[in-house]
């Protein structure tokens, strides 16, 4: 069976899409089978894989809501062997509408429901969650068998660290009681700053979850890539970050322990 990742961070702007796209194409490159699940409504990992948001009929809201089967969401090999089902502003609408389509169904395992179909068919299942704690949030905690939380070597690294692992805790209560946290990994290291190296030692000090020896660095060419609808192992693949997320693709696959 597949392993299904939910990459949540309540903080936006700490790295989830960079991490779920890069990490995705690191994971290929290994010869795994790996399926991306953006359930953020900005659609940036859609976007980031250079798809056009305004252009799809198939979307993971379509999905939720109950009027399309996933394996018809489903667009293959968009970026190597990386499958995606993708999202737009149309899930933004989708916390309203699972409520009052669902005819009974518990609205938050909508997620789970789908993907059962098509778990068996990956290693690897990456599903991007928005930067905030709410029904498609908990859609993908209830999905997946871990979370892995990206965190940024800033200020303010461990706001509301707290409150997500209280989530994922009363996720596991009530939904998903297999739920685990994957683990840490660290974003937008600066290696010329104290402020970096005060912040790891800072979330090492103060949460038990695992935490990947990879930290991936600030980088001009991971901001980059995105925008060319390229994850940076094609973008750059010799670059300090593509060499950073095909180790952290490594330490993920080479995991025996979850």
């Amino acid at each position: 069976m597949s392993r299904i990742i939910a990459i949540a961070n309540q903080k936006g702007g700490v790295g989830k899409t960079t991490t779920t796209i890069n990490l995705s194409a690191a994971l290929v490159e290994l010869g795994k089978k790996v399926l991306i699940v953006d359930i953020d409504p900005q659609g940036n990992t859609t976007n980031g894989l250079g798809m056009d948001k305004s252009a799809l009929d198939n979307t993971v809201y379509e999905v939720l809501i109950g009027e399309c089967d996933v394996k018809d969401a489903i667009r293959r090999n968009v970026v190597g062997e990386v499958d995606i089902i993708p999202a737009n502003v149309n899930l933004a609408g989708a916390e309203v509408e699972m409520i009052t389509s669902m005819d009974g169904k518990n609205s938050s395992t909508a997620l789970r429901d789908a993907l059962n179909s098509i778990e068996k068919d990956y290693d690897f299942i990456l599903i991007d969650c928005p930067p905030s704690l709410n029904i498609l949030t908990v859609n993908a905690m209830t999905a997946a068998k871990t979370v892995l939380v990206p965190i940024q070597c800033e200020y303010y690294a461990l706001e509301g660290l707290s409150q997500l692992i209280g989530t994922i805790n009363l996720v596991r209560e009530r939904l998903n009681p297999k739920l685990k946290i994957e683990g840490v990994v660290f974003t937008m290291f600066d290696a010329r700053t104290n402020l970096s190296m005060e912040v790891v030692q800072s979330v090492k000090t103060n949460i038990s979850e695992h935490i990947y020896q990879t930290i991936i660095p600030r980088s001009v060419r991971l901001a980059e890539a995105p925008s060319y609808g390229e994850p940076i192992t094609v973008y750059d693949p010799k670059s300090t970050g593509a060499a950073a997320y095909r180790s952290l693709a490594k330490e993920v696959a080479d995991r025996d322990d979850l």
